[in-house]
């Protein structure tokens, strides 16, 4: 009964996606609120209760669970970490390998390769195993564990609910959206990342969007009936209201800004998936390598700590690092640029050996606090030598926050509304669309999700697609021949004229005519077989014995994906094309192969466009 009743829904139902996409979102809204409710325990009664270490939030931000006095122990804290690490390596490799990593590239990959589908227990053990790894302080972020629980309920909604390959793939971006438009307190971003994560270039899976949108806001409306009510609508990184572009002469540091986050970029991209290929010839099980990505990340922030005169700053190398995040944007005169260099620099180290061995965790996060610290640098760095036109360095690390991870996931829009989505403000759209869009053309040959692939046309998703898209564009006027000679049989020819015109001819399919010229009906060579050893009828039958008077016909201003169709409804190989305004006047044969070979040459034309852009 539930199967029939979706089926009994066409596709293009409103109510159909509204209520999968309310479903899927309060599903989603679920997952994040289990998730965070379980990274907060593993703070509080692991990282806290041992370590010591209490690590800093944004603004909007809040421990659920009171912190008892506590003595941070750096010994303590690295057996913290390596030990999450242990655990969750157990937990992925033994049960679902799959949710090793950040995540969303996983979701990616499902979405194109594997007909949206991704097993449930991906995100149980990804809720799980990510709470741990992040709760122990592992360096990693949220946004990959959440994109991959949330796409993962999708899929199951799509597989319980027996749809399409195609309904599948978008309720899991649905779920993918959702989950970080939740987490993330985005709803409008959460919707745009979930068609534009997909691809590398500048493409856009629309028919995502409006789903992924009701079930974000649906997903973020959950997720804050769960949270305090001071906080609930507050972003994560609050405060920053203050900031503004006040004259167009900015663009040109924020120009320097875009060139920096680029270089940057392109070295966390290298360095983590160099540490990733490092740890993948690693021998020994799977399983320990996560800890020893953790133990090795605690081991260089004991010594930038310790080397710095155990400046509490610095540990924003581990754990989510948004507590000197937040403090550099709001108060950068507070952090010295030597501090925002070095947690920039050495958290693109941290989260390569925590997510690159394997532990289970996001790397937007991470990327927020990299922009964010180079673009609190740079703004400060500038103010130097321009007094008088940078008076709030904060506010380049709000552009840098979005310019980053535009460059390195090559997904701008979404990403430009998630920043200012996150820190509460609109009034720097302006630079940060500049930087965003600089950052996404110079990082082009990078990307930090290599599942991605560049557009819609090189899915293997929309294969299908685009074989009718490309019919469409194509008319049969645009093909079939009309100089080619085919011979025209009036209705009165016998059949012993029929057979004498088969032996002389190496047509197949031969149209009939009456006395005024006029298509009545067709037949082939094979009709004609039937009939060619019994000389005593040659004589008596004619043309209009032997042929077809209900046939199938196109007319020149129809699409070639129309008379494929009409090709494959009876398995013939040409088509009679008929004059659109007379139905009778016969104008020409469309051939099967011709159409192919229209299709086949429209497609190369196709691949080559697509490769001169690539240059």
């Amino acid at each position: 009964m539930k199967r029939d009743f979706w089926k009994s829904l066409t596709l293009g139902t409103s109510g159909k996606w509204f209520l999968m996409s309310i479903l899927v979102g309060v599903v989603a809204g679920c997952g994040a609120i289990v998730f965070q409710v379980a990274g907060q325990l593993v703070v509080r009664y692991v990282l806290v209760e041992y370590s010591g270490l209490i690590p800093g939030e944004g603004h909007g931000e809040r421990a659920m669970f009171a912190y008892p006095p506590t003595v941070f122990s750096f010994p303590m804290l690295l057996l913290v970490l390596t030990a999450g690490g242990l655990v969750s390596g157990l937990l992925v490799y033994t049960f679902a390998p799959e949710a090793e990593g950040h995540g969303t590239d996983g979701a990616i990959d499902a979405f194109h390769n594997k007909r949206g589908n991704i097993p449930i227990r991906v995100a149980i053990v990804k809720t799980i195993a990510s709470a741990i790894t992040l709760g122990t302080a592992g360096s990693g972020g949220r946004e990959g564990p959440i994109a991959q629980i949330g796409a993962s309920f999708g899929s199951l909604v799509g597989r319980q609910l027996k749809l399409t390959a195609r309904d599948r793939r978008i309720l899991l971006a649905t779920g993918m959206g959702a989950g970080i438009g939740a987490i993330f307190r985005a709803p409008l971003a959460g919707a745009i990342f979930a068609g534009e994560i997909l691809y590398s270039e500048a493409d856009l899976e629309s028919d995502v969007i409006v789903p992924a949108a009701i079930a974000s806001i649906i997903s973020y409306s959950v997720y804050g009936m769960f949270l305090p009510k001071e906080i609930c609508f507050l972003p994560i990184f609050g405060g920053l209201s203050q900031y503004s572009t006040n004259s167009l002469a900015e663009l040109l540091p924020y120009t320097i800004l875009a060139l920096a986050l680029s270089l940057v970029a392109v070295l966390y991209i290298k360095v983590f998936y160099g540490i990733h290929n490092l740890f993948a010839k690693l021998p020994g099980p799977k399983h320990i390598r996560p800890a020893i990505g953790a133990l090795l990340a605690g081991l260089v922030a004991a010594a930038l700590y310790y080397s710095f005169g155990r400046d509490h700053d610095l540990l924003a190398v581990l754990s989510t690092g948004y507590g000197t995040l937040q403090k550099g944007l709001e108060a950068p005169e507070n952090v010295t640029i030597q501090v925002l260099l070095i947690v920039g620099f050495f958290k693109i180290l941290t989260t390569s050996l925590t997510i690159g061995s394997g532990g289970s965790g996001g790397v937007f996060g991470p990327s927020m606090v990299i922009g964010g610290c180079t673009g609190v640098a740079v703004g400060k760095s500038c103010s130097y030598f321009w007094p008088d036109l940078i008076k709030t360095p904060g506010a380049f690390g709000v552009v840098g926050m979005a310019g980053f991870f535009a460059g390195c996931a090559h997904a701008p829009i979404s990403t430009i509304i998630m920043v200012s989505e996150m820190t509460g403000s609109y009034r720097l759209l302006l630079p940060t669309m500049w930087v965003s869009t600089l950052c996404f053309l110079l990082c082009q040959r990078v990307s930090l999700y290599r599942k991605q692939v560049p557009s819609r046309l090189e899915s293997p998703a929309h294969r299908g697609d685009f074989l009718v898209d490309v019919l469409e564009g194509i008319t049969v006027g645009d093909v079939y021949k009309i100089e080619r000679q085919f011979e025209r049989v009036p209705e009165a020819t016998t059949l012993a004229e029929i057979v004498q015109l088969l032996s002389r001819t190496h047509q197949h399919y031969f149209p009939v005519v009456n006395a005024d010229g006029k298509m009545v009906g067709i037949f082939s060579d094979d009709d004609v077989r039937r009939y060619i050893f019994d000389e005593t009828i040659w004589k008596l039958a004619d043309a209009s014995d032997i042929m077809i008077t209900k046939f199938i016909r196109v007319t020149p201003d129809e699409d070639l994906n129309s008379a494929m169709q009409k090709f494959t409804r009876l398995n013939i190989d040409e088509l009679p094309v008929l004059d659109s305004s007379d139905s009778g006047k016969l104008l020409g044969m469309l051939r099967r192969k011709e159409t192919i070979g229209a299709y086949n040459r429209r497609l190369l034309e196709n691949k080559q466009e697509v490769a001169r852009h690539a240059d």
